[in-house]
């Protein structure tokens, strides 16, 4: 089944359908290759989705053990390479809201973010800095 439907809209801008829920996300080439950076480039999907990944299942498995990590937040850099372009390091720094977190949570938390599903399936040469902040 199809998730996602998208067409290059010109000027080097595309649109993104989620054909499920109807929404529709933009992506444009940044102001350094070409494009207008107006909103969200390719590449700065992939380093969001990694950090909304990590976060996400975070959540799952904070509620699974009877915690939350309501109220977390990420601050994403994404660090380009060339010859050839590409994403070549994604730092994340995660943001508890609590600083209470026992020894065992923290592990859950840290766990979960590192072993998420999109941080699994990226090229290892890709170097994921993660710092929690308690």
């Amino acid at each position: 089944m199809i998730t996602v439907k998208t067409t290059y809209v010109g000027h080097l801008r595309t649109e993104a359908t989620h054909l499920k829920s109807g929404k529709i996300i933009y992506t444009d080439a940044p102001a350094d290759n070409h494009g207008k950076g107006e909103t969200f480039s390719p590449t700065d999907l992939l380093a969001t989705a990694l950090g909304s990944c990590m976060i996400t299942i975070a959540g799952i498995a904070a509620r699974s053990h009877g915690f939350d990590i309501d109220d977390t937040q990420l601050e994403i850099t994404k660090i380009m390479a060339s010859d050839p372009r590409r994403v070549s390091e994604v730092i994340i720094e995660i943001y508890l809201p609590f600083k209470e977190y026992s020894s065992k949570q923290r592990a859950i938390i840290e766990k979960a973010c590192l072993t998420c599903p999109v941080a699994l399936s990226l090229h290892p040469d890709l170097i994921q800095t993660v710092k929690f902040h308690y």
